[in-house]
């Protein structure tokens, strides 16, 4: 099922959902410049209610012309989900653990039941520890910003082949389409930020799971190191040989170790 919220500033965001209605809810957030779409496998035939987000200026959602720089902009977006769904287990992947931030730096955690935070960035902005890249990220920047689609295509190829090298061809093109349709003036404001996190993760009071690949190369197995260390009392779980993606690398673990977590903290 697709819903449209609008947030309060007039901004369509689009909800992809599934599960039983009365399950624990879960909110999944999107890396950059890709989708809801990419967490198939936890819609398909979850546990729990899932709710997977379109970021502002991704997917189905609406590109408004402002609003990436800002951490209050992304925590309201975010606040607009939570009306809709209520108290929710929150899941960031890549891009999607910096508006978790930046959503808890705003709102806190009185509507959270719990994070999971998969080969994600918490910060941004140079020498951040929560942000730190890969050698794949920063090879595909700034090519993968250009209008030029002579040098942005080709960029974000070898990207989404590279940050998850074991998927199949089908998998890596589906990634590539939506990230062409991420419009080239927003795959670039999202990294026009500088943002520090440290006080807002120690103040986290909510179970925490850190998933990461040992082999991403996409945002560096320290940042999520650094989010454990931060965040009092999370688990780290390592997914050994894995990339960016654990989700779609090796869906059946991270489905289990998802319900698992669910179960046990969502109301």
């Amino acid at each position: 099922m697709l819903t449209s919220l609008l947030t309060a500033e007039g901004v369509r965001l689009s909800v992809r959902e599934a599960g039983p209605a009365h399950g624990p809810a879960v909110v999944l957030v999107h890396g950059w410049a890709q989708s809801g779409e990419a967490w198939s496998h936890q819609l398909a035939d979850p546990a729990f209610h899932a709710h997977a987000v379109d970021l502002r200026g991704h997917g189905e959602s609406e590109v408004p012309d402002t609003g990436y720089r800002d951490s209050a902009t992304w925590a309201d977006d975010l606040r607009t989900v939570l009306d809709h769904t209520g108290p929710a287990v929150l899941v960031g992947w890549s891009y999607g653990g910096l508006v978790i931030a930046d959503y808890l730096r705003a709102h806190g955690t009185s509507e959270v039941d719990g994070l999971v935070l998969v080969g994600a960035i918490t910060e941004i902005g140079r020498d951040r520890p929560g942000g730190r890249s890969g050698r794949v990220m920063r090879e595909a920047l700034p090519a993968a910003l250009s209008e030029d689609p002579a040098v942005a295509v080709p960029a974000l190829h070898r990207f989404c082949v590279e940050q998850a090298p074991g998927l199949p061809g089908d998998a890596v093109q589906r990634l590539l389409g939506t990230a062409l349709r991420v419009p080239s003036r927003v795959r670039g404001e999202l990294f026009r930020r500088d943002v520090g996190s440290a006080e807002v993760l120690e103040a986290v009071d909510k179970p925490t799971l850190v998933v990461h690949g040992t082999a991403d190369e996409v945002v560096d197995p320290a940042a999520g190191e650094y989010a454990a260390a931060t965040i009092p009392g999370a688990e780290l779980r390592w997914y050994e040989g894995i990339g960016h993606t654990p989700f779609l690398e090796r869906p059946e673990r991270f489905a289990a170790d998802l319900a698992a977590f669910v179960a046990e903290v969502g109301r």
